[in-house]
């Protein structure tokens, strides 16, 4: 598998559509980051802990935060390096070449996925650290522990979220004889679960708990909760739970909560292992629905009839 992984990281990195979306992520992405270290470096500021934490979070000169750029960015960067991943092959009449050969079928998707997972994990690993430059240079703030390790986690979030795309574009591009067809499916559901998800989970908790203005805290509770269980359907939602809890060490929980649930709740930054047991259905869901994707794709690919065209 290794001729294979080797292979299709080369490619993945002298690809130009590859090259221009992760120019947009780094460059948008550095430069929120240091307009944000600007704000953050202001002298109400200085004092507030796990500072380096909030570059990743932290807006800043009208441009949205790191966190926003992966969220948004992300999926198009998972379906770029998965949509034409095997009906490309097949189209060039390479993907039949390669299975005359002594070559096991699932050494081609296994390489393929994993030389695109490296390949954003070594961008994203990359922006981060570029980041935690500017957090040292113009904020003079150098992480702990702590904030290393919260880092750490919120980097396999993010690389759990893009692998998630890359295997659903893989998937298409397995279903799909057109790399046109399997790159507006991927876009449409990426549309769909980023935009529309909020609309339908909102159409669905009003008609199931109707809330008016005379509507008591128990039924406004069912009503959030109902839309936050179906929100959590999104991925990107799920990113967005987890790297609040990881990155803010403040947060204890999500959804509504009574008054008497806040009476005597100190605000105290929780540990590393408090805030993971907070987003660790989060971080679950989101490591099922890569692996649930990718097993499709493999068995898809598996039974699938390969010839020349």
């Amino acid at each position: 598998m290794l001729p294979v992984f080797l292979k299709e990281l080369t490619d993945q990195f002298g690809s130009r559509r590859f090259m221009l979306i992760t120019l947009i992520i780094v460059i948008t992405g550095l430069f929120s980051s240091y307009t944000a270290s600007g704000a953050l470096g202001e002298e109400q500021f200085l004092s507030e802990e796990y500072l380096f934490l909030n570059l990743f979070t932290s807006a800043g000169g009208g441009l949205p935060s790191f966190l926003f750029f992966i969220s948004f960015f992300g999926p198009l960067l998972g379906i770029i390096l998965g949509f034409d991943a095997i009906n490309g092959e097949r189209t060039r009449g390479t993907l039949s070449l390669i299975l005359s050969q002594p070559v096991y079928r699932d050494v081609i998707i296994n390489g393929k996925f994993l030389a695109s997972i490296a390949t954003v994990a070594i961008m994203i690993a990359s922006i981060m650290v570029m980041i935690a430059g500017i957090s040292i240079a113009k904020l003079g703030v150098v992480p702990n522990g702590q904030e290393v390790m919260r880092a750490l986690l919120f980097f396999v979030a993010c690389v759990l979220y893009v692998a998630f795309w890359t295997s659903l574009a893989i998937l298409f591009s397995i279903v799909f004889e057109k790399s046109s067809t399997s790159a507006l499916m991927s876009i449409a559901l990426w549309i769909f679960l980023a935009f529309f998800v909020y609309m339908i989970a909102g159409v669905i908790a009003d008609e199931v708990y109707p809330i008016t203005q005379q509507s008591d805290p128990e039924l406004l509770a069912k009503h959030e909760s109902l839309r936050t269980m179906l929100l959590r359907f999104s991925p990107a939602v799920l990113l967005e739970e987890i790297s609040i809890a990881l990155l803010n060490p403040t947060v204890r929980v999500f959804g509504p909560m009574f008054e008497s649930q806040l009476k005597g709740l100190i605000l105290t930054p929780l540990s590393l292992g408090q805030s993971v047991l907070v987003i660790w259905p989060q971080f679950v869901a989101l490591i099922a629905a890569s692996i649930v994707c990718f097993a499709v794709s493999y068995l898809a690919f598996m039974r699938k009839e390969i010839r020349s065209v």
